[in-house]
């Protein structure tokens, strides 16, 4: 019986790769700075704004000789919002609720990306495409973060046409937004409720009054308490519910914009157009919270050396 020859020791040897390159993060350039993260962050006009209200209401109190054991009533605040979230339970449905709940955090909280750092993310792409080609950016897709981006970078990786990429992306845009505006309306709806229902707490301890009306000390004590419920209806709507409406609302415009802005680099990628004009496309998105004579300011500056109009004459 033949001798088996034994397999070289060098060549089960694992071999580096010498020609793969280290691998760079996703949208980084090789060479390039790290990408900005887009973290969460707190909202201190939201926190300050509260802690304002709350703090100009209280102080008003005390300043008129009141105390804040007046207005602490548990079962005037247990009516209201008993009474106001079940009506916003009767009115909406349950999973739009428990989205509204969740996007809470958002307004305290933004967790919007800054525009300066998609953009940044959007260039590494493509440069890494227009020197590589499309297909190049197939392994960093499934490494990015943001859904929407990783969705549209997909389809322009597998070769979708570019009209059905923007027919696809817009369409989910749309239903997002449309979501999101919903669960923003929970809390409008309940800051619609809860002024009414403290007007129905402060009845409902007029009733307990006018049962002791025989004792005029306690008639006295028994009104002041029954229009605590009003005020907590009034207040809760007015410095919590309606305002959290609004801020979701503004934080859902951002976002869609956001999204406007990925959607367009996208597309810029896929045309193989030039990095610094898909730069200078998207840098319109970082001018839309700016005063408008600011940003036309920076465009009428004449460039350096050039004539100046003669004085005129005397």
């Amino acid at each position: 019986m033949a001798d088996v020859p034994k397999p070289d020791a060098k060549k089960e040897a694992v071999k580096p790769d010498k020609g793969k390159p280290d691998k760079a993060k996703p949208g980084q350039a090789k060479g390039a700075p790290a990408k900005k993260g887009g973290g969460s962050r707190p909202d201190f006009a939201t926190i300050g704004g509260i802690a304002l209200a709350f703090g100009g209401i209280v102080g008003g109190l005390l300043m008129e000789g009141g105390k804040i054991k007046d207005i602490s009533q548990i079962t005037a605040a247990f009516i209201v919002l008993g009474g106001t979230f079940g009506a916003v339970m009767v009115s909406t449905p349950i999973r739009v609720i428990k989205g509204a709940l969740s996007r809470l955090a958002h307004v305290a909280i933004d967790k919007t990306q800054p525009p300066d750092a998609v953009i940044d993310e959007l260039i590494g792409y493509a440069t890494k495409a227009r020197k590589n080609g499309l297909v190049s950016l197939e392994n960093e897709v499934m490494e990015i973060q943001d859904p929407f981006l990783r969705k549209a970078l997909t389809l322009a990786v597998d070769g979708t046409d570019l009209q059905e990429i923007r027919n696809m992306m817009q369409l989910e845009m749309d239903l997002t937004s449309s979501r999101a505006l919903a669960e923003a309306k929970v809390f409008e709806c309940a800051g619609g409720y809860s002024p009414t229902v403290g007007i129905i707490g402060a009845v409902m301890g007029l009733i307990q009054v006018m049962k002791n009306l025989a004792n005029i000390e306690e008639v006295g004590h028994g009104i002041a308490v029954a229009f605590v419920a009003t005020v907590y209806g009034v207040g809760v709507a007015n410095l919590l519910l309606l305002p959290a409406s609004t801020k979701i609302k503004a934080r859902i415009e951002s976002e869609t914009q956001l999204k406007e802005l990925k959607l367009e680099g996208v597309v810029g990628i896929v045309e193989g157009l030039n990095p610094k004009l898909i730069r200078s496309k998207l840098e319109a998105y970082q001018n839309q919270g700016k005063e408008p004579g600011k940003v036309k300011e920076g465009k009428a500056k004449k460039p350096a050396g050039a004539p100046q109009p003669a004085p005129a004459a005397k």
